[in-house]
This record gives structure tokens, C-alpha cells and sequence, in this order.
């Protein structure tokens, strides 16, 4: 007689339990591996943290020290050679099917585990325990699932081992730096796969994650969901977790007319949505004015997206071609070479005594342009503050 378990559930009932255990595994995933212990957005209850920890240990036979070490690279090494999974570089049938592979192999280079996984758990459970029985946890998993649902266990532990390496690994990895929509137009390819961060919690708005990698919250416009936000919230509550690190909120002051120190910082911290604020107010209402003409019409329309985003590239043909189209008309030339001097002014490499002198210059010449939209963009820059919490 096949044994059925302790638990004698409906066909839904099996599919529910199944969701459910996967979904504690994605929440441990993006809650603690990701926000908490790779990039220090948040501080947990440590038996809040252990449970996760042990919950990983049992359903990924993931080490902390190699997850934070590998996706820390990532970030520093994003889209290059070194990046260990970019479909820039590999392909995306690579880094979708193959995600967990690439994980793999990056875990055994010696120097990434050193140089990018410090400050991860290093205590006697972890280095007597989950390290070096780290396939012991998955083990003791399926034996647990045929307990509790006998045969039909097997099925489900054998999602629970696919789920983190195909979502993960494989769908967060490769679309999330392939296909989707963009809030910013940061360096790297990195996009949202979807507003509603459900499935993933929260994973899925990874441009949102690039732009502000070291926030706790994913989500950026009202319309977006990050369910992991929201167990951090509720954790938060009740004493368990406790933010560290948010994305700038910034708004713009109408009676500040002074660029001073505080306009440079949230210019400089919230970069992105300034550089996207331009586009919008700037480029793209010059640009719909100077489209009207009929060699505008002809020569520009086909760089519409160039202009207004950070992410394309042009190759020598293209930019001689957007260069000359840009030359008949002075408006739009002369917007695009102010974002080029904004973009500038933010550069790590400028120092921090001149970028108020630089903004400073800036707003001024961009008022005396005669360019309405590139004047009142300066006038509300020039109020744009870092709001308090």
C-alpha cells in the first residue's frame, strides 16, 4: 500500500501547499540573502534571520557567503566579461536556462567568495552545519515532504529544487536584464519584468533595484507592488526588522530659488529621476516641436528613443547621422549638450567642492537659453530638496 502521507489534501490542496512552501523560499530569498545581508537595507530579529537561514539550508543548499558574494560581484561588475550572469555578455538562453550553472561555477572562484562575501553569517551553526552540509538540508526536505504528503511529496520537492534556479537564477538574472520596462535609465540593461512583484516578491522590479541597490523597497511609482516590501513592513510592526536604507524621496521646493548644498545632494542621490525628469520636460517637448519639420521629421525620428534614454548606444554611422540632423536644428542640439553637462556634473570623478559651483553655472545658463521648457526645468531644479521622513 503506497503510503499518503500525514496530511490528505485535495489535488488544490497539494498545488496550495506547494505555492506556499515556495513562496516562504522566495521571501527568504529576496528578504534576508537579498536586501538584508547583500546590500544591508535592512536589519532583522536574528531568529527572524535564522529562520531564514535554516529555511534556505533545507529547500536551496544555498552557503550566504557565496549567494551575497556572487551577486554583489554582479553589481560591481555589471554587463562586463565578469559579470557572472549577464545576457549581455552570455546570451539570454544561457543565463535563463543555464542560470544556475553560471552560479555554480562563479561559487568556486576563491577570490570573488573572499573579496565580495564579508560581513555574512561566520558562527559555529554555520561553519559546523550549513557550509559544509549544505546538501544535508534538501535532503532532510524530501524526507519531510513524503512525511507529510507521501508520494505526492516527491513532486513537490522536486518544484521546491527548480523553483530558486529557474526564477532566481534563470528569470530575475536573464529577463531582468533583457525585456521589460525602465523607471531609470541606469548604466547597466536591468529592467522591470512586470509592476506587480508578486511572484518573485518584489524581485521582478529590478531596474528599480539597480538604480537604488542599496534600498529596501523595489517598488518606485504608486502602481507598483513589491510584496516584499511589504512583509518588511509588517515585520517592522511588530519588531522583527528595522530599515536602514530607502530610496532618496525628494521633492521640489517652489520657494527655494538658490542651488545650494542640499540641491546638489539630491541631485546627486536621486540622479536617475533627475535624468529622467529631463527627458520628459526637456528633450521630449523640443523634441515633439522640432518633429514638425520635414527634415526633422526624416533625419531625427529615428533617434526619438536615443534621446530621451540612457541605455542605447550608437554606433560611429549612427552618431554622424544624429550629429548632422542635430546641427539644422539649434533648440534640440543645445538640450541634448545640456544633459550631456548635467550627466557631467554627477560623475563620481567630480569633487564634491565643484559640483555646486558647476550646478550653480548650470541653472544659469540654462535660464538664459531662451528655451522654455530648459528654463523652468532649471528654475525647479533649483528647488529640489531631499524631503525629511
Amino acid at each position: 500500500m503506497i503510503f499518503d502521507g500525514f496530511l490528505s489534501l485535495s489535488t488544490w490542496g497539494y498545488v496550495g501547499a506547494t505555492l506556499l512552501l515556495t513562496h516562504i523560499t522566495i521571501a527568504s530569498v529576496t528578504i534576508f540573502l537579498h536586501r538584508h545581508q547583500a546590500h544591508r537595507a535592512l536589519t532583522l530579529h536574528p531568529a527572524v534571520s535564522h529562520f531564514f537561514r535554516f529555511w534556505l539550508w533545507l529547500t536551496t543548499a544555498t552557503v550566504t557567503k557565496e549567494w551575497v558574494a556572487v551577486h554583489r560581484k554582479h553589481h560591481a561588475k555589471c554587463e562586463t566579461p565578469e559579470d557572472p550572469h549577464s545576457p549581455q555578455t552570455r546570451g539570454i538562453a544561457a543565463v535563463l536556462f543555464g542560470g544556475l550553472g553560471l552560479y555554480r561555477a562563479e561559487c568556486q572562484n576563491a577570490e570573488t567568495i573572499e573579496r565580495y562575501g564579508k560581513g555574512t553569517p561566520d558562527d559555529a551553526i554555520e561553519n559546523s552545519l550549513y557550509t559544509p552540509w549544505r546538501n544535508s538540508g534538501i535532503a532532510l526536505m524530501l524526507l519531510i515532504d513524503v512525511l507529510l504528503f507521501g508520494w505526492v511529496g516527491i513532486v513537490i520537492w522536486a518544484v521546491q529544487m527548480l523553483w530558486i534556479p529557474f526564477w532566481a537564477a534563470g528569470v530575475i538574472n536573464g529577463i531582468g536584464h533583457y525585456w521589460g520596462y525602465r523607471n531609470f535609465e541606469t548604466a547597466d540593461a536591468s529592467r522591470n519584468i512586470v509592476p506587480f512583484g508578486l511572484l518573485v516578491g518584489g524581485e521582478e522590479l529590478h531596474n528599480n533595484h539597480h538604480a537604488y541597490r542599496q534600498s529596501a523597497k523595489l517598488s518606485n511609482r504608486w502602481w507598483e507592488i513589491d510584496l516584499g516590501w511589504i512583509y518588511i513592513r509588517l515585520l517592522e510592526i511588530v519588531g522583527l526588522a528595522s530599515v536602514k536604507r530607502s530610496a532618496p524621496r525628494t521633492e521640489f521646493l517652489p520657494a527655494k530659488h538658490t542651488v545650494d548644498n542640499e540641491t546638489v545632494a539630491a541631485v546627486i542621490r536621486n540622479r536617475f529621476h533627475v535624468l529622467k525628469l529631463y527627458g520628459a520636460q526637456v528633450i521630449r517637448p523640443v523634441l515633439n516641436v522640432e518633429l514638425r519639420g520635414g527634415y526633422a521629421r526624416r533625419k531625427i525620428r529615428r533617434f526619438r528613443k536615443w534621446l530621451t534614454r540612457e541605455d542605447l548606444t550608437l554606433n560611429i554611422t549612427q552618431r554622424k547621422t544624429l550629429d548632422a540632423a542635430l546641427s539644422e536644428s539649434s533648440r534640440l542640439e543645445i538640450v541634448v549638450e545640456f544633459k550631456r553637462r548635467l550627466k557631467a556634473l554627477m560623475q563620481p570623478a567630480v569633487k564634491d567642492a565643484d559640483r555646486l559651483a558647476r550646478l550653480q553655472e548650470w541653472c544659469a545658463k540654462a535660464e538664459a537659453t531662451g528655451i522654455e521648457a530648459l528654463h523652468e526645468f532649471a528654475a525647479q531644479l533649483r528647488g529640489y530638496n531631499i524631503r525629511n521622513a
